[in-house]
């Protein structure tokens, strides 16, 4: 089994900045796309940001492009998402997805998901 652990949310005023962090744990054999996913009340889901592998492509969403960045540490297992200029709007839970290759052999990969980490931009 491979957890996710998230820390890094809070309230922070509007025009702060927030680093969130996800660390993957277990057995596993490597993982692939790592992404952030943010939900705001009574809002669905919405993916933020996204990270191949290899760096060779990446994903932000247009409402956070410019301000929020996406990152990896394949050595420690580990996405970032640094958060600038928040904005009311960006309040939402904010959650960590790893696609999570198990062993060489498997063909694909499987959905991890950590608990989520709230953050707050409140005057």
């Amino acid at each position: 089994q491979v957890q996710l652990v998230e820390s890094g949310g809070g309230l922070v005023q509007p025009g702060g900045s927030l680093r969130l962090s996800c660390a993957a744990s277990g057995s596993f054999f490597s993982i692939d796309d790592m992404r952030w996913y943010r939900q705001a009340p009574g809002l669905q889901r919405e993916l933020v940001a996204a990270i191949t592998k290899f760096d060779r492509s990446d994903y932000v969403a247009d409402p956070v492009k410019g301000r929020f960045t996406i990152s990896r540490d394949n050595a420690k297992n580990t996405a970032y998402l640094q958060m600038n200029s928040l904005k009311p709007e960006d309040t939402a839970v904010y959650t960590c997805n790893m696609v999570v290759i198990s062993a060489p052999s498997q063909p694909w990969g499987m959905d991890y998901w950590g608990k989520g980490t709230l953050v707050t931009v409140s005057s």
